[in-house]
């Protein structure tokens, strides 16, 4: 058992506390990872805030990098001194959606083991998304790592723990990008960002940017977007079909959970195109649909978690990628903070601002 300071949740919407709990050693199939970075996503705010429930206390983060510093019986895949992202995707290896290849849809998980952390009173707090990685250390289970090179920045490694994967999986992975397609992607925050390059790394000829702030359509535009259309007009998918040339979108992607943006995706498309729900709006929040149209046009509503992601297979030629110069992620770092400043780095996140704030440890 080690002690390790933590930002901790105590109840929903209220600041996170700075405290120092316990965190047991890896067990079974497990590993300790020190952490040097830590991104703050949506999800880990829309925790925090109470939009999908949960226990309380909790640590959220879920996009984290690190080094292996502890090692459990039978975790034979890594060693210590081993440099690793953290990611919220544990799998089994064993049931219909792991051997499948869909480890993002594990459906046999044990969970017996409890958390690993306790406060200091003994009382237990919760590991969120399996992770609880607002904080020092980590101890995960072994399928949730992903090996980098020692010499990859952590800030910019870590963002590839979910922000990335998700956008990018998304358009290569679950929508299957083309050659010559056009993309559409609603909403130009980290996550759509990735889901841009996602798009032009698939050869994408057309992507159309969709926000309400004009500073993010440009910025997409760094990323690989051709155009931009603003979301705040009364018919934007009609400009996006103009900027297309009079044609739908091959593929659609969500990557905001605004059930306006849903509620109109399906607009942008072409007969035959497919929109890929990427974005996770608050829990009993729904949007409406006209199914006639969707049938008679041939057209696929797709959900996708983690961009269906494959560590194994994915996180290698994205690194590769990375080191190429190809992929971007030092530029989406919007700025570094310290753990005892994660309450700043929420608001500046919350404000829009942001494409990705990442917590960094250690000296």
């Amino acid at each position: 058992m080690q002690k390790i300071k933590a930002a901790v949740c105590r109840q929903f919407g209220a600041p996170l506390v700075i405290e120092e709990v316990n965190l047991r050693d890896p067990g079974v199939g497990e590993v300790q990872v020190t952490l040097d970075a830590c991104a703050i996503c949506h999800s880990d705010i829309s925790y925090a805030d109470g939009g999908w429930g949960g226990q309380l206390p909790a640590i959220y983060g879920h996009e984290a990098a690190g080094r292996v510093t502890g090692v459990g019986a039978g975790s034979k895949s890594y060693g210590v001194g081993d440099h690793v992202i953290v990611t919220l995707l544990r799998s089994c290896g064993a049931c219909g959606s792991c051997v499948s290849g869909d480890p993002a849809y594990c459906f046999s998980q044990d969970t017996s083991a409890g958390s690993p952390i306790t406060a200091a009173s003994g009382e237990d707090v919760g590991q969120a998304m399996f992770c609880g990685a607002f904080a020092e250390k980590v101890t995960v289970h072994a399928s949730q790592l992903a090996k980098i090179p020692a010499d990859m920045p952590k800030a910019a490694a870590s963002l590839l723990s979910c922000g990335v994967i998700t956008g990018l999986g998304a358009a290569v992975n679950t929508a299957a990008v083309r050659p010559g397609e056009t993309v559409v992607v609603i909403g130009a925050g980290g996550v759509g960002l990735n889901a841009i390059q996602g798009a032009r790394i698939a050869g994408a000829a057309r992507i159309i940017a969709v926000d309400v702030n004009p500073d993010k359509l440009e910025m997409a535009r760094e990323f690989g977007a051709t155009d931009g259309v603003m979301a705040n007009q009364e018919k934007p998918w009609k400009e996006a079909a103009a900027k297309a040339g009079g044609r739908g979108a091959d593929a659609v992607l969500v990557t905001v959970g605004a059930i306006g943006a849903y509620d109109i995706s399906t607009r942008y498309l072409a007969p035959g195109g497919r929109m890929v729900m990427v974005g996770m709006n608050h829990s009993g929040e729904s949007s409406s649909y006209d199914p006639s149209v969707i049938a008679s046009l041939g057209q696929n509503m797709i959900g996708t978690k983690m961009g269906d992601t494959v560590l194994p297979r994915d996180i290698p030629w994205m690194v590769d990628l990375y080191q190429q110069g190809r992929l971007k992620l030092d530029e989406l770092v919007s700025g570094t903070w310290r753990l005892d400043q994660i309450n700043e780095a929420i608001a500046d996140t919350k404000s829009g601002a942001a494409k990705r704030n990442v917590i960094v440890f250690g000296d």
